[in-house]
Formats: structure tokens, sequence, C-alpha cells
């Protein structure tokens, strides 16, 4: 059994992960035209130097798994937004590889992302109350 302050601790933290998932779903479906699934692996792949990674890290950072990853990645190919390239050290590996259409899919994407996360999100809080539920988040780390 939960305490009521358990309770409430987590039962808000499921209710505004749903909440905010849904809101950043029908923003990026309305303004970037993509998935929120495939927009994090659009965002993963825009973070590394070199835009491209294979396609296990990508699942092992997400919470897709490796098939899921895979299937996203096969759509973002089929609109041009990635390519697949075979690993040479693993015939069975394989990376995803941003394109330049899919680094400006993303980059319009993530700017009205950005201001969606400001105003539902981030705009509730000081800047005391985001560092310290940075510090709160880190506690959650592997």
């Amino acid at each position: 059994m939960f305490t009521p302050t358990e309770q409430e601790a987590w039962g808000g933290l499921l209710s505004a992960y749903s909440r905010l998932n849904r809101l950043i779903e029908e923003d990026l479906q309305e303004h970037g035209r993509i998935t929120h699934a495939e927009f994090e692996v659009l965002l993963r792949l825009s973070w590394v130097e070199s835009h491209r990674m294979r396609i296990q890290d990508l699942a092992a950072q997400s919470i897709l798994t490796r098939s899921g990853v895979s299937r996203v990645v096969e759509r973002l190919e089929k609109a041009g937004l990635v390519t697949r390239e075979g690993a040479a050290e693993d015939r069975r590996g394989a990376y995803a590889v941003l394109t330049e259409t899919g680094a400006a899919r993303f980059q319009i994407a993530s700017e009205t992302h950005r201001a969606l996360v400001r105003r539902v999100f981030l705009d509730l809080f000081t800047e005391d109350e985001l560092q310290q539920m940075a510090g709160f988040w880190k506690r959650l780390e592997p």
C-alpha cells in the first residue's frame, strides 16, 4: 500500500507524463508531421556529431524495443529522413544516419516542440525548482 503522499507523488508523475506525452504527440503531428517516437530518433541522431547511431544503441536509450526502433527507422527511411547503413563490424547490426532532409524536418519540429515544452512545463517552475527537479531525475539514472 502507498501512503497518501507516495500515491500523490507517483500518481502525479504518471498523470503528468500521460498529459505531456499526449500534448507533445499532437503538436508534433500538427507542426512536424512526425510521431513522438520518430522525433525521439531524429533528436538522438542530431545529438551525436556524426548524426549516426547503431539501432541497438538508439533502442537502449529509448522506451521502444529494438524492433520498435527498427520500425521507426524504417518509416523515417521511407520518408527520406534517415538512411540505414550496415555495420561493418557486425553483419547483423545496422546504423541509422540522419539525412539533410531529416535534419531540416527535425529543426522545424524541434522549434515548435521547444515552445510547447516551455509553455506546458518549463515556464511553470522557477529556475531553482528546475535545478532541484533535474537533481531528482539524476537519482533515477542507472
